[in-house]
């Protein structure tokens, strides 16, 4: 079975190019689509089934940053174990904790999408030093604590969006 990257004709590597995987996720679909097999025989049927949940799920897998960097560290032997290595650098955690404030003390959307804009900035630096870590260095290792962190600002994210939400209601 080919790996995800190898499935959408991509190199595996962090950065890609979102507009190619779109591209052959769609051609892909188009070819294996349960609806083109809705008058063939029932192992054709389900094969276009089982192809099209394991095509969905490594677009999702490669779509999202998080879930893409984890997939390179198991591609590459290095084992996350994420929910058993907790320990962070002490500025980090600070740093999460000053964040989780500033959205649990937000009065107003605008206070909220500051929080959005200052998250985003901290997510796109630690993108880039996973994308030199894997890409450039082949140093998985390293962006072992790195993709630990981006994981942080992804559940951050969430608090923002469900306090935009509270706002909201």
């Amino acid at each position: 079975m080919k790996n995800h990257f190898e499935l959408f004709g991509l190199v595996p590597a962090f950065s890609l190019d979102p507009g190619r995987l779109d591209l052959a996720y769609r051609e892909i679909q188009a070819r294996i689509h349960p609806d083109r097999f809705a008058h063939a025989g029932d192992a054709e049927r389900r094969a276009s089934m089982q192809w099209t949940t394991q095509v969905n799920e490594a677009y999702r897998t490669l779509k999202s940053p998080v879930l893409r960097a984890r997939y390179l560290l198991e591609l590459n032997g290095v084992d996350p174990a994420f929910e058993t290595d907790t320990a962070m650098p002490k500025d980090f955690l600070i740093r999460q904790l000053e964040l989780r404030q500033r959205i649990g003390e937000a009065k107003s959307g605008s206070e909220l999408d500051s929080v959005a804009r200052d998250l985003a900035s901290q997510r796109g630096e630690i993108e880039s030093r996973i994308a030199r870590a894997i890409d450039e260095q082949r140093d998985f290792a390293a962006a072992k604590p790195l993709v630990r962190e981006l994981m942080f600002f992804e559940r951050l994210g969430a608090e923002v969006d469900a306090a935009h939400e509270a706002l909201d209601a």
